[in-house]
């Protein structure tokens, strides 16, 4: 007998466009997938069309349209590179849900693997590590309590101190501040925000804990529903400048829950061709595209000596799909671990 669902408790989400609403669709129903029994809600701003709204209602419990909050610091924001980002000050609003007594915020990008209402028992504000700076938590995903006292400090704290990233991360980051020392139970275990750059990634660790991974979170510009989907074969292609970001297995993972569960109500309500150009990045092929490839796999095109391989690793300019492929590292690994130095 399924278990009854939790009244005053939520998964909340964010889209702030059509593209994003096709990431909070998949978070959702990876959501229902594994048996959550937390109601799922989302905030919108106006930029998401209406025929989407359609669609999130008939997954999400609850939809509610806020106004755009936006940081305006571009200075900021210009050490990102990724001005864009002053729009999830948006996020902020989740705060205002005071019909619920705990949730659980959760950005679009991400996929759910396996159950994490256990992230419930946990107390505000809850979060796991950022990779790039660990005393820092990745705001992809965070246990609070909605307050309108909280609302308007954090709406305060943007105004006095401002955000020191330009997003929501960099604000959240500063208001919280004791987040790094005050309480480790208030540390979530990577598994349930695993960034699934493979940039970021301590390939060892990975393949020592990779099957207990509940959350994979797709940081950065490049989304899963950026990549080329084969229809044929039911693939993902890989993506000459974006493959290297990610580890396929997990875009495969999206995929094939939005294929799966999207698409066919797309596809019934005739939206598919008719919905916004935002939408046009979505790529379906009906027949097997082949990567293009001059060489045969893991052996790279233009062959670079050791100094410069260095170089490119430094960068997280990593050739997953090559010579740096899984297999040949887990190869080196395993030749170390046998024989020794």
């Amino acid at each position: 007998m399924a278990a009854s669902q939790v009244q005053d408790e939520a998964f909340v989400t964010l889209a702030t466009n059509d593209s994003y609403s096709y990431g909070a669709l998949v978070l959702a129903h990876s959501l229902r997938a594994v048996g959550t029994t937390r109601k799922l809600a989302i905030l919108i701003t106006p930029n998401v069309t209406s025929r989407m709204r359609q669609l999130l209602s008939d997954v999400f419990d609850s939809i509610t349209q806020v106004d755009p909050l936006d940081s305006h610091d571009e200075a900021n924001l210009a050490l990102l590179t990724r001005p864009e980002l002053g729009i999830t000050f948006s996020k902020l609003h989740c705060w205002r849900l005071t019909q619920y007594n705990k949730c659980v915020f959760m950005d679009a990008d991400a996929l759910v693997l396996q159950n994490i209402d256990d992230l419930f028992e946990r107390e505000e504000l809850s979060a796991a590590t950022d990779c790039g700076w660990p005393d820092c938590f990745n705001s992809g995903v965070f246990v609070f309590r909605p307050s309108e006292e909280t609302y308007r400090g954090l709406l305060q704290c943007a105004v006095t101190q401002g955000s020191f990233d330009g997003g929501d991360q960099g604000l959240l980051n500063t208001y919280f501040s004791d987040w790094a020392t005050k309480d480790i139970s208030r540390h979530l275990p990577f598994i349930y925000n695993m960034t699934s750059s493979r940039a970021y990634s301590y390939l060892p660790a990975f393949v020592r804990y990779g099957d207990q991974v509940k959350v994979v979170h797709f940081i950065g510009i490049a989304k899963p529903w950026q990549f080329t989907y084969d229809t044929s074969s039911g693939m993902v292609l890989p993506h000459e400048s974006m493959s290297s970001h990610h580890e396929l297995t997990f875009i495969q993972a999206w995929w094939d829950i939005f294929v799966a569960r999207v698409k066919p109500k797309l596809e019934a309500a005739q939206t598919a061709q008719t919905m916004s150009s935002e939408l046009g990045k979505l790529k379906l092929l009906s027949t097997a595209t082949p990567p293009s490839s001059p060489t045969e796999p893991g052996v790279p095109a233009h062959p670079v000596d050791s100094r410069t391989r260095q170089f490119q690793w430094e960068q997280g300019q990593i050739d997953y799909l090559g010579e740096d492929r899984f297999e040949n590292i887990k190869k080196k690994l395993d030749e170390k671990i046998n024989n020794g130095p």
